[in-house]
């Protein structure tokens, strides 16, 4: 676990994540368009499903603002395969088994159920710009609001 406090205005990590397709996904290749990095606590469970669902209602008009999606869980690969066939999601979802990427963002966080401590993954979304910056982020944002907040957010960017 890291202590990385990141705020907008700051460059984004640098990333490497296996994606569900096979490909890895570096940052490289997402020179000069706006993303959004997006973190989910466990594939095919309710808040999860909600969310990945909201962005894939939604990715037509999230793609015309010119936006590209990313999810990213700590997942193995198998896993999150079958979440994105299963919801035919149809946007980019990644494994962070390592949870590298997660602690640059710092959303591999201490968390507490029933009292009991342990490591997992903050549902948090962070949008940069074509420059590599993060513009904005939003952290614990719930899965029903989610869609509507990028959109806003990059309603403001244009």
């Amino acid at each position: 676990m890291t202590d990385t406090v990141l705020k907008p205005g700051d460059l984004a990590p640098s990333v490497s994540l296996s994606l569900a397709d096979g490909r890895v996904l570096k940052n490289a290749d997402l020179a000069g368009q706006p993303y959004l990095l997006y973190f989910y606590p466990k594939a095919d469970t309710p808040g999860c499903t909600t969310q990945a669902c909201a962005i894939r209602d939604s990715k037509d008009s999230l793609a015309s603002l010119g936006v590209t999606i990313i999810g990213v869980s700590p997942d193995p690969i198998a896993k999150i395969q079958k979440f994105d066939t299963k919801y035919t999601l149809g946007f980019p979802l990644a494994s962070d088994e390592d949870h590298a990427v997660a602690e640059a963002y710092g959303t591999w966080v201490e968390k507490s159920m029933y009292g009991r401590k342990y490591m997992g993954m903050e549902r948090s979304s962070f949008l940069v710009d074509s420059a590599g910056v993060i513009r904005f982020i939003w952290r614990k944002v719930k899965p029903a609001d989610h869609v509507r907040l990028v959109t806003e957010a990059l309603a403001q960017l244009s």
